[in-house]
């Protein structure tokens, strides 16, 4: 009886549905979980508060992550390769994990002067928002799916330069307790970066595929 459900979502195309939902409510959760960065290193949220308020961002994402993994082990046909799915997946499981380590890290260092990140946690929004448009793209236009794709690569490299030169502008400064601890936070969001173009890399390789 369930097999034949899932025959009968798969020609209705409830499955890839279902599929896109959680990419999408992964997504979302990451987004949300860098508008509350951005909100932190502008002062509109304590970081004690951004702190506990990541950990449940971070929650529902690894719920829709489960939700995404369930629905692909019972999945007889993708809208792409269930690797390529799965990868996409982990990898932006990997931005929120990386901008909750900005967040927890934030929280420790108490770095006195966080705006300087606001531009690079920006560019975090360009990439995911990019994401988001690729995932809806993989059902209701499969060709526009690389063209997305190709500009999450782009946020994601832009991210990688804009480290570099924050990091050449850290250490033309003084080496001190307060400059490593800027380092360490920089190096979260270069990561997120990283993350941002292997998740562009995934659904672009999918979309190759199909």
């Amino acid at each position: 009886m369930k097999r034949l459900q899932r025959v009968r979502d798969l020609i209705t195309g409830r499955m890839d549905g279902a599929l896109t939902e959680a990419l999408l409510g992964q997504l979302e959760a990451t987004k949300e979980g860098a508008w509350l960065a951005i909100a932190m290193i502008g002062g509109d949220t304590d970081r004690t508060d951004a702190h506990a308020r990541m950990r449940a961002i971070e929650h529902r994402g690894d719920t829709e992550r489960a939700r995404l993994i369930e629905e692909l082990s019972g999945s007889l046909v993708t809208p792409v390769d269930r690797e390529d799915l799965f990868r996409l997946s982990r990898s932006i499981d990997d931005v929120l994990d990386s901008l909750r380590d900005f967040v927890r890290e934030s929280h420790l260092y108490r770095v006195a002067d966080q705006r300087r990140f606001a531009p690079m946690l920006d560019q975090t929004i360009v990439g995911i928002q990019a994401l988001e448009s690729a995932v809806r793209d993989l059902v209701s236009g499969p060709s526009a799916v690389t063209r997305d794709a190709l500009e999450a690569k782009k946020a994601g490299g832009t991210l990688r330069r804009m480290y570099q030169y924050e990091i050449a502008r850290i250490f033309s400064s003084e080496i001190n307790a307060e400059t490593l601890k800027k380092r360490e936070l920089v190096r979260r969001l270069e990561i997120v970066g990283i993350a941002i173009g292997e998740a562009a890399d995934a659904i672009a390789d999918g979309a190759m595929k199909r």
